[in-house]
């Protein structure tokens, strides 16, 4: 993980950056030249290129990674779905994020939450996260675990588990509010996971998981990039699943997000 050292914002307060981005799984319908152009438009520092569509292979990697040169954006990470446990061929996906030059990929922890995970199912993704994580640091990369449901990682105390059994300095895990959880509640999970935190996929769903504009749950992400700064580290703010798919409700939220940090 990066370290934890203070930087100072725009804004002048003492704290860690925070970078708008867009993962490109919001645009999955997209070519790589249009998820550019667009995160481009909309203002955006970087992307996280997800695995499935847009960069899985080597030479879609090398067109992503040129592509986003061209356009003065960041690569923020690759996002995969390599499942921590499975024990598979962890190299292509490195290979990967080499040739896009992304500085971080994203796993999955196994299929099963704490609750319906046995020992032997803990064993197996602390292994298999330790053995790919030698490979990762070799390269120079970290690796984000999904806080997401059907994941070891679906909730706080099972990532805070899974992390202290792995302690591997390059492993972490991203953060996004948990689906039915009030904006009074979610970033109580953000403070818990804060010295962890390498990355926040942002979006806002409510009351489950009915997409609304990102502004709808203003008060839940302004304390959200509040905590976030305190960690006194740089992070990425990648937008995620916007209403309808909307390339208009993606600007929009693209607009409301850059606002928010510029804030501070």
């Amino acid at each position: 993980m990066a370290p934890d050292t203070p930087n100072n914002t725009s804004s002048g307060i003492l704290g860690g950056a925070l970078s708008p981005g867009l993962c490109s799984v919001t645009l999955r319908s997209r070519s790589i030249d249009e998820v550019v152009a667009v995160a481009a438009e909309a203002g955006l520092a970087g992307i996280e290129w997800g695995s499935d569509v847009h960069v899985p292979d080597a030479d879609a990697a090398a067109r992503a990674k040129a592509a986003c040169a061209d356009a003065g954006l960041r690569v923020f990470s690759l996002g995969s779905y390599y499942r921590a446990g499975t024990f598979g061929d962890f190299e292509p996906t490195l290979a990967i994020a080499a040739g896009i030059g992304a500085p971080r990929v994203r796993i999955w922890a196994g299929s099963l939450e704490p609750h319906e995970a046995d020992a032997g199912t803990w064993d197996a993704v602390v292994e298999d996260t330790r053995r790919i994580a030698a490979l990762a640091a070799g390269q120079g990369v970290e690796l984000a675990f999904e806080f997401h449901n059907h994941s070891l990682t679906a909730t706080v105390d099972g990532t805070l588990e899974l992390l202290d059994r792995v302690v591997r300095p390059n492993v972490g895990t991203y953060w996004q509010p948990a689906v039915g959880v009030s904006d009074a509640e979610a970033p109580d999970a953000l403070r818990s996971l804060l010295g962890r935190l390498m990355g926040i996929h942002c979006f806002s769903w409510w009351p489950q998981a009915e997409r609304l504009p990102l502004g709808a749950r203003e008060g839940l992400w302004r304390e959200a990039f509040s905590i976030a700064r305190s960690s006194g580290r740089d992070l990425d703010v990648m937008l995620e699943f916007v209403a309808d798919d909307s390339l208009e409700n993606l600007h929009g939220d693209a607009a409301t997000l850059r606002k928010w940090i510029d804030a501070g």
